[in-house]
């Protein structure tokens, strides 16, 4: 037997169920005067009954809004299946928007250009009512464009200074990268490091080069000359070719910093097929802490944050902005350094 479709609920059937006019069912459920407290409580009784919901097109097209968010990643696709730090985002986030019945629309593309397509693509559909903006790069597009569009947003993981004044009224969650290379220098020199080496990630974001250029310092500070940074696509296969690279150096790293989870799992196996152990031989520090960093063998001394907040902060400020709240800049908590097994002091 062919299976008949459910059928969505309209206002024409609350009508009929309530015994009242479509135009007093649309009166009560948009709050509208024109029918009484009594109808109004019946009718919306019975949509509920019904499990009538607004239609999000009829919502945007009458001014009401979408209630729903944008996230664009601008990333290579093959490098989100396995990182766990953008999971854990998105987790916090959805938290935070089902706390207000939203939803939230996630698309990823191979660029910045193609972000910025998409944004005017949802703004002039009206497909979505603000977005949340990650991985923010130097002289990023993205500010203006959405100001131009006055589509709320906010930067998930801005820099600790201030945003451009092209950005207009943008919110911003910062993240202080600088300190957290610090702290990793810190504790891998008080081993005895002196040979440090970064796995960095995309060279183009922003949070890189704060990472990279807080090393080049912390290094010039404690007058180290074999401190170096590599960038990558934050793939286990370029985290592993550059790890096979250094290490076959004349003079090789004693310490590898690796900007996500995925790469240093991949470090820590390139080095065990290059016949080093670990901390023996090499030390290895995670930028994010994540399930893998704590099952590996041995377990990865790690930066830790508890990334779901994060998220959920982030998406709390969009809202507040969607409320009509003035943008705001907000810090999240230091990470904090978890020093585990892959650290030890230097031999070589």
């Amino acid at each position: 037997m062919r299976r008949v479709p459910a059928r969505r609920p309209t206002i024409k059937d609350i009508a009929r169920r309530a015994g009242v006019s479509p135009s007093a069912v649309s009166f009560a459920l948009n709050g509208r005067p024109g029918v009484s407290p009594a109808t109004r409580d019946r009718v919306r009784r019975v949509a509920e009954q019904l499990g009538w919901r607004p239609s999000t097109a009829a919502r945007a097209l009458s001014g009401e809004g979408a209630a729903t968010v944008g996230l664009v990643l601008a990333r290579p696709a093959r490098t989100l299946g396995v990182e766990s730090f953008f999971l854990q985002l998105v987790s916090g986030v959805q938290e935070a928007l089902s706390e207000r019945h939203f939803g939230l629309l996630l698309q990823v593309v191979e660029d910045v250009s193609a972000e910025c397509a998409v944004h005017h693509r949802w703004w002039a559909e009206r497909r979505v009512d603000g977005v949340l903006v990650v991985d923010p790069r130097e002289d990023d597009p993205r500010y203006a464009q959405l100001a131009a569009l006055g589509l709320p947003a906010v930067i998930v993981g801005a820099p600790a200074g201030p945003l451009p004044p092209s950005a207009g009224a943008i919110s911003a969650v910062c993240a202080d990268d600088t300190a957290a290379m610090a702290a990793i220098v810190d504790h891998l020199h008080s081993l005895g490091h002196r040979r440090i080496t970064h796995i960095a990630g995309l060279p183009g974001l922003a949070h890189t080069r704060r990472r990279i250029a807080s090393l080049r310092a912390e290094a010039d500070r404690r007058g180290l000359h074999r401190v170096a940074s590599l960038v990558t696509d934050y793939s286990d296969a370029q985290g592993a070719e550059a790890t096979h690279r250094v290490l076959a150096a004349p003079r090789p790293p004693t310490a590898l910093v690796y900007d996500n989870d995925v790469m240093a799992v991949a470090g820590l196996a390139a080095a065990g097929r290059r016949g080093l152990s670990v901390p023996g031989d090499l030390s290895i520090v995670a930028w994010d802490d994540s399930v893998l960093c704590r099952t590996a063998h041995p377990s990865l001394t790690a930066l830790s944050r508890d990334t779901p907040a994060f998220g959920h902060r982030a998406a709390r400020h969009l809202l507040a902005l969607l409320d009509g709240a003035p943008p705001v800049r907000v810090h999240e908590e230091p990470l904090r350094l978890e020093a585990r097994g892959s650290t030890g002091v230097c031999r070589g």
